[in-house]
Order: structure tokens, then sequence, then C-alpha cells
């Protein structure tokens, strides 16, 4: 099945290790009857850290890793010596990642999301579990009133619970569009990524992403994002599973092919589908292309009339990607467009 090795959605279950308990141990020396308190520190337990890696770009290799536990510092001993800290378990994940905590909503007695943070850099961590703290060992309870502590601190406790990660896809562009609106034909001819095309709804089952090169060695990300279908908000066609992504993207690209029925009322329903997914979106840079523009041969009368379907103010451009019409005009539109958002 296309887009088996593209995962972006794990749950998985993380424990951190216990801290090493600290020692109560006393000095023995050979001519020294009665020696002090010299008991080392508990070392500390291992953590559970994501950490960007830009050669990530699928959260796969967690989808069969779905358990992480952390191993527990070691005791302290004799002679002041510390117990080893226990190694931390680094999880490489995409740029992109969310990540959420599953708690207990003990009122409702249903598991709720709560968002822990969220990884965008090459290298930057997250830590999801604090690995314990190692006890202190019994030399360092000695006082005046105290010169024989016996005692030493237990290892503070780790900690454990389920997670769930989820990949937004970084990208300047984002294409929107119903399915076969000619999306990943637009992707295939400004850049060089070669996603799947064909001729019918949802080819497209993975956001495919490209580097797009404009003047001047300028270039920006693009990324070619599966159609979108009507009720997509609440789950129909691929539903949330391709929102989300867009929800990275500094400009939106809507897509509408020139047969369409109506491109205001095309465009109208992609904005829907997306402000009930998330209000948010509607504050992104947006533009529109209509595609396959080449179908329309020289009819000046029909182009007039499209034009009169056009949102207000959108800046819109006709374009064809096969003819490829319109395509240098497009880039310099999208690069004015992110550089405005930057500016802006």
């Amino acid at each position: 099945m296309a887009g088996s090795n593209f995962v972006d959605y794990v749950k998985i279950f993380a424990r951190s290790g216990h801290g090493g308990a600290g020692s109560a141990h006393f000095r023995r020396e050979k001519f020294v009857a009665f020696g002090g308190p010299d008991g080392g520190d508990g070392g500390k337990g291992g953590s559970i850290i994501l950490q960007g890696d830009r050669q990530y770009w699928t959260l796969i290799h967690l989808k069969y890793q779905r358990h992480q536990f952390a191993e527990d510092g070691e005791c302290g001993s004799g002679a002041r010596s510390s117990g080893k800290n226990a190694k931390d378990i680094i999880l490489p994940v995409p740029l992109g990642t969310v990540a959420h905590r599953l708690v207990l909503n003990e009122e409702t007695g249903e598991e709720e999301r709560v968002y822990v943070g969220e990884v965008t850099e090459h290298g930057e961590q997250l830590v999801l579990l604090q690995g314990g703290r190692g006890g202190l060992g019994n030399w360092h309870f000695k006082s005046a009133t105290n010169q024989v502590p016996r005692y030493a601190q237990p290892g503070e406790e780790g900690d454990e619970g389920s997670f769930v990660l989820e990949l937004k896809v970084l990208a300047d562009v984002g294409l929107v569009g119903f399915p076969n609106a000619g999306k990943s034909t637009l992707l295939s001819v400004v850049s060089a990524a070669k996603p799947k095309i064909a001729n019918y709804a949802f080819t497209t089952l993975e956001p495919n992403l490209g580097i797009v090169e404009v003047r001047d060695h300028k270039s920006f990300v693009m990324a070619d994002i599966p159609g979108i279908i009507e009720g997509a908000h609440e789950g129909k066609g691929l539903g949330t599973r391709f929102l989300r992504h867009i929800e990275r993207n500094s400009v939106l690209l809507f897509m509408v092919a020139a047969d369409s029925e109506n491109i205001r009322e095309a465009y109208e329903v992609l904005l829907g589908e997306l402000t009930q997914y998330n209000p948010e979106l509607l504050d992104k840079q947006r533009l529109l292309a209509i595609t396959k523009c080449d179908m329309l041969g020289n009819d000046e009368e029909l182009l007039e009339q499209l034009r009169a379907e056009l949102p207000e103010g959108v800046p819109s451009i006709f374009i064809s990607s096969v003819a490829g019409k319109n395509i240098q005009q497009l880039k310099d539109m999208l690069w004015k467009a992110l550089t405005d958002s930057i500016e802006g």
C-alpha cells in the first residue's frame, strides 16, 4: 500500500529509571576503630528524551519500539564512591514532532492529552520523562550532634506514562486542494520531488516535500498534502491525518482545477474545512492557483467568465503545470507571500 512507510502518529509507553540509593557506609581502616561515614551518592536514573534529527522524515521507527524503558542509576558505595548515572534513552524524531502526554481524567474516566512540547530544530531535545535523582550517601548527614549517621537517602523514583507523538510536516508552502487538483504534478514540475501521479483521487497518501528554486539561488520548501474532501475536519476521507500538516506552513496555495463547476465555491469549501479544523489557519497568507488551464486553449471569453468566479481579496493566477504556463510567475508570487509573512 502506498504510504506504508510514512508514519506520522505513534503512541508509546515510556518509563524513566529510578535513582540509585545512597550508601550508609562507614570507613574501615586497619588502625581506625571507628571510621566516619563515607557512603557515596546514588547515580541518576535514565531519562526519556526526544531529539530532532533532520535525517528522519517519519515516525515509523517508533511504531515498532513502542515501549521505552530506561535503566536505574547505580547505588552508591563506600569511600564516597558515587554510583554511575544510567544512560538516557535518546529517541531521534523528525523535525516537526509534537508530543502529548495521555492523562486519565478521573471525573470522566477518559484519557486526555496534555501538551508536552515540540521539536522543530536539528539537535533540539525535549525531555518526556526525567530520570530519578540519586540518593545522598550518609556522609552528607554528619553533623556536630550526629557523628555516625546511619541514614542515607533512597533514590528518587522514575516516572512512567503514555505519550502520543504526531508529526506535522515543516514546509514553507502547503498545497491545499481537492484530490486530483494537480498538486503532485505542480510539485514535480517546480522541484526535484517525484510524487506518485495518476488521474484518480487519493493518489497522494503521504505528504511529499520538494525544494523550489526561485531566482538568485533563493528557494523554499513546498509540501504536497493529500487532497481534501468535504467533511475532512470530521475525519472523512483521510481526515485530520493530513490537515495537521497544514498547520506548519507559512503560506497556503489553494489549487482548484479550471474545469471545476464553480471555482469560488470550491475555494470556499476548502477554506471552510480548514477553518473548522483550526480557525487560526485563516491567519496564514493564501494564494489561489487555477490549474489545468491548458484545457481552456485561447478562449478569452471563457477566461473572463472564470475570472468573474474568483474570490475577492485573494491573489490568483491561472497555471498549467503540463504546459509550463505561468509557473515562474507563480513561484515569484509565492516568494513574495513568504517574504511578506516573515516581515509581517
